[in-house]
């Protein structure tokens, strides 16, 4: 892991754990060794962020000077949290986790007042069991092929059961209540596609970039969208 990457982690876990944070704790959510840890808390420090504490008693992160101070109203606060913590319901733990990170920045910036109406929300988000399909996809090559625009490689099976091969450009990710589906321009029919992510097989990154057509594309897509009665999946 890069040396950056490395100490962003430390900091986010600072921030997302209860605290004190043992040094053997903080080791193993970051992935290194203790000595390595606390030559990471020395260079945190160095760097200007206030971490209190000492191997054997716990760290606390009182003051991150890479965050600027934010202000936010109790409703604005209240929204927040109930948007970030509706990503636990959704199935993908990566996407929860990236949430969970994203609240410990944001409390991370607030004021003391303003931390502790985080910390004791009223409002939750709450659902049944979540019905849809497992996905066993790589949900992070996804994701960057979206981000990235470049093309991807799918074996898909259809709601007809026929499996097909083809090269994709993806486009977005929808999370349904019963599915997550993915609007991708398909290279083999010419035209927009919507797939059930839970019935790509495999996919692999292809050899095609469309950037910096993306943009294009979902104007193209909307746009037909208002004249006809919608996309055609698979």
């Amino acid at each position: 892991m890069a040396r950056t990457d490395r100490l962003m982690r430390l900091m986010d876990v600072l921030r997302r754990l209860p605290q004190p944070v043992t040094a053997a704790r903080l080791a193993e959510e970051t992935g290194v060794s203790l000595r390595q840890l606390y030559r990471d808390i020395a260079t945190l420090r160095a760097g200007g962020a206030l971490i209190d504490g000492a191997a054997g008693v716990g760290y606390v992160l009182t003051e991150d000077t890479a965050l600027p101070p934010q202000s936010f109203s109790r409703l604005e606060i209240e929204a927040l949290m109930l948007a970030l913590s509706g990503l636990e319901h959704i199935g993908d733990a990566t996407l929860s986790r990236a949430g969970q990170a994203a609240m410990a920045r944001i409390i991370a910036t607030l004021p003391d007042a303003q931390a502790r109406q985080a910390m004791h929300r009223v409002m939750r988000s709450w659902r049944r069991a979540d019905q849809r399909p497992a996905v066993t996809i790589d949900m992070d090559l996804l994701r960057a092929a979206c981000w990235e625009e470049f093309s991807l490689r799918i074996r898909y099976r259809d709601l007809s059961d026929r499996v097909t091969e083809r090269e994709i450009w993806p486009l977005g990710l929808s999370y349904g209540s019963d599915a997550l589906t993915l609007l991708a321009h398909c290279r083999l029919r010419g035209d927009f596609r919507i797939f059930h992510a839970n019935r790509i097989e495999a996919l692999v990154r292809g050899g095609e970039s469309f950037r910096p057509r993306r943009a294009g594309l979902l104007r193209d897509y909307i746009a037909g969208r208002a004249d006809t009665s919608g996309t055609t999946r698979g």
